[in-house]
This record gives structure tokens, sequence and C-alpha cells, in this order.
């Protein structure tokens, strides 16, 4: 598959790895992929059917639903209709895809497609309710707690949320964390060590950030310098005094099991940034599905 679209591009492994899961790769000529669909629905039978979502929210991954029922469908006729763009925020009962044809082909499909749907729009859904207890000021932001071989994804739902994404992964920003320091034997010198390799790369633009977890070791970052500092497991008493320690010498990022309920609060602090795992680790799958109506019924 090659393609400019950035979800076709961040599926294209994940897209026939997930259909093999469902379909298997075949078997006798008696027994190909869906074998009940095979066995229950007449060959060249066509009929209709939707996507429907069951909740409201925020919806995502609608490139890959195609995708799927276009490649089950092979030389099936099948007509996949999106009635609503990537990032629509939806009703509960809203219509969402309308599918015409084979109906071997929507059957075999089903699963895969929602699976996509529902893991990605519950991604997005997350984020938009986040962004909304966060308001305009505070910025929030994935992490790189994500399912494994579907990070650029997960991102991508992110950011159709209405969220920011942090670094992609350990290649395209430094964040000196706790680990690093100790076993660089110091904050001062991790800090020192990043920057002479990232000037001896030539990468002056890759970001860097520096993780403390007390008031004394944020000063000390200031004091190196620093301009990107994350508060990590601060607690609500603490976040006041790192600010205007701070005192807009660097971004202030918080991390360490945020919840929403906090959100609103550390805008109103004065921290920039907020980073949540449980945008992507814990996103509730989005609640939506299918339904199949025979031509003539």
């Amino acid at each position: 598959m090659t393609t400019t679209n950035p979800w076709l591009a961040a599926a294209e492994a994940l897209i026939p790895l997930a259909l093999e899961e469902d379909l298997g790769r075949g078997g006798p000529p008696w027994l190909p992929g869906d074998v009940t669909g095979s066995a229950c629905v007449p060959a060249g039978r066509t009929g209709s059917a939707w996507i429907e979502a069951r909740q409201a929210g925020v919806v995502c991954g609608l490139p890959i639903v195609r995708e799927v029922f276009g490649r089950v469908a092979e030389d099936a006729p099948l007509e996949v209709r999106c009635l609503v763009d990537d990032g629509a925020t939806v009703a509960a009962g809203q219509r969402l895809v309308e599918l015409d044809g084979s109906l071997r082909a929507i059957l075999a499909g089903e699963r895969t497609a929602l699976n996509f749907l529902q893991r990605l729009s519950g991604v997005a859904t997350s984020a938009a309710a986040l962004v909304a207890l966060a308001g305009p000021r505070l910025q929030v932001l994935d992490t790189r707690k994500t399912t494994p071989g579907w990070r650029q994804l997960e991102k991508l739902a992110v950011r159709a949320g209405g969220a920011g994404n942090h670094r992609l992964g350990l290649h395209d920003m430094y964040l000196i964390k706790e680990n690093h320091i100790r076993a660089a034997g110091g904050l001062a010198r991790a800090v020192e060590a990043a920057r002479a390799q990232r000037a001896a790369a030539g990468r002056p633009e890759m970001a860097l950030e520096l993780e403390v977890e007390t008031l004394d070791e944020l000063r000390q970052a200031l004091e190196l310098g620093v301009d990107w500092i994350m508060l990590d497991n601060f607690s609500a008493e603490q976040i006041a005094p790192a600010v205007a320690l701070a005192a807009g010498r660097a971004r202030l990022e918080v991390s360490g099991g945020i919840q929403g309920d906090r959100l609103a609060a550390l805008a109103r602090a004065g921290v920039d940034l907020v980073s949540v795992g449980a945008l992507t680790h814990s996103a509730r799958a989005f609640d939506c599905s299918l339904l199949v109506r025979e031509n003539g019924a």
C-alpha cells in the first residue's frame, strides 16, 4: 500500500496483519476465510449496511475502515461511503459509514474495521474530554505508553481529539529522566552530555527536556539553562512554588498519574503542559456497531 494518507501510512503493516488474524490464511477451496459467512450467505448476495455510533464522541480512523472493506471485497462490488470526516464530533445514534454491495465482504471485514474504528475513536474521544477540562492555556500531551505497533495511529488519534503529541520515540528528542541522571553520575553531567551529543550531531533543533523530582533539582535545572522541565509526580502543594521558582524561564510540564480533575487547577497555577499516559494506555473503546440489511428486506 503506497499512500500519502497519514492514517493508511501508519496502518500499512497493521491492516494485513489484522485481516490475517481474523480471516486466517484461507484453506481448501471449500473453506476460505470467513467460514460462517461463506456457509450462511449465498455467493453474490448483496445488501446494505451502516456503522452507527452508540455514544457521543470524536470519530477517527475512517480511511482505515474504507481500506479494510476494500481489501476484503477484492473483486466483489462494494461501495463504502463515509458520512463524517475524521475528527468530527458525533452524537449517539448517528450514522458514520454506509456500505452497499457484497454481504459476504461486509461480514468478513466487519470486526477488523470496527476494531480500528473503536480503538482510535476511543483515544480521540478521551483526548477531547481532557482538552475540554484543561482549557485553552494548558496543553495536553500524550506519552510513549502506547499499544505496541500502534504508536503512530494512536498519536494521530490524540491529535484528532485536539491534544498534542510528545516525542514519537527515543529517537526524536532528548528527555533526561531519573535513571539517565543516575547512570550519568548526576543531573549536570547528564544535561552536558546530551547537549554535547546534540551539538556533535549537528541537530540543534532537537528538543531537550529534563525531568526533575524536587524543587532543588528544578533550581539546578534552571541554573543550567534548561528551558523545558518536567515536574514528575509533584504534589498539588509543590506546583505553585515550582511555577514561582521558574518565573517563566522554562516551560513547565507536569506528569505522573494526572487525572482530569487536576487539569483546571494546573492551568490556574500556570503550568504550561501536562502529559497523560492514560490518553492511550487506558482509553475506552468508542461504542459503535455495524448493522446489515439484505436487499429487498
